[in-house]
C-alpha cells in the first residue's frame, strides 16, 4: 500500500511545507489559525537545531505529502527517552494511502533500534476517532495519564 512513499528526514528546504502542514492541521483540529511567522519560526528552529527536534517527511512521486516531528522526553522511571510524535499532517488527497503508515513506521523502527529509546507517544484530539483508530491500527494503545497544560502563547487566559 505505501510501497511509493519513501520517508527521509526533513531539510531547510522543506520548511514551506511543514509551516503550511502545521498551519493546516491547527485550523483542521483545533479550528486555530495560528500566526505564521512564529509557526515559520519555531519550524527553523528545529531545522537548525537537532536538539530541539528532528521532522520527518513523507515523499510520494518527489512530492512532500506529509510530515512529522519527533522530540524527546526523558523518563527517570524507564532510564530510557520516549520518542513524542507531534505536528503529525498528511495532505487531505494522501490520506488513506499508507502515507502515515510509513512514517510511523520509519519512525518506530528507528527508535527501536537506539538502546537509550524506552517507547514513542503522541497525543490526539479525543475527537479525532479516525486518527485514534489509525494508531491503535499500529499498535499503539491509550495511554494511563490525560494531558494537562498552560499555554503562554495560544491560550490568553493563561
Amino acid at each position: 500500500m505505501n510501497s511509493n512513499v519513501t520517508v527521509r528526514p526533513a531539510t531547510e528546504s522543506d520548511e514551506p511545507d511543514l509551516v503550511a502542514f502545521n498551519l493546516a492541521l491547527a485550523e483542521e483540529t483545533e479550528g486555530r489559525a495560528l500566526d505564521a511567522t512564529r509557526v515559520a519560526d519555531g519550524v527553523a528552529a528545529v531545522l537548525a537545531d537537532s536538539q530541539r527536534g528532528r521532522y520527518f517527511v513523507a515523499e510520494r512521486a518527489g512530492a512532500v505529502v506529509g510530515g512529522l516531528l519527533v522530540t524527546t522526553e526523558w523518563s527517570d522511571w524507564r532510564n530510557g527517552w520516549f520518542w513524542w510524535l507531534q505536528s503529525v499532517y498528511v495532505v487531505p488527497d494522501a490520506r488513506r494511502s499508507g502515507v502515515y503508515t510509513a512514517l510511523h513506521r520509519h519512525v518506530v523502527e528507528a527508535a527501536r533500534r537506539r538502546h537509550d529509546v524506552c517507547g514513542v507517544r503522541l497525543y490526539v484530539e479525543r475527537e479525532n476517532r479516525g486518527a485514534r483508530a489509525v494508531y491503535e491500527r499500529l499498535g499503539m494503545h491509550h495511554a494511563r495519564y490525560e494531558f494537562f497544560e498552560l499555554d503562554f502563547v495560544l491560550d490568553q487566559d493563561a
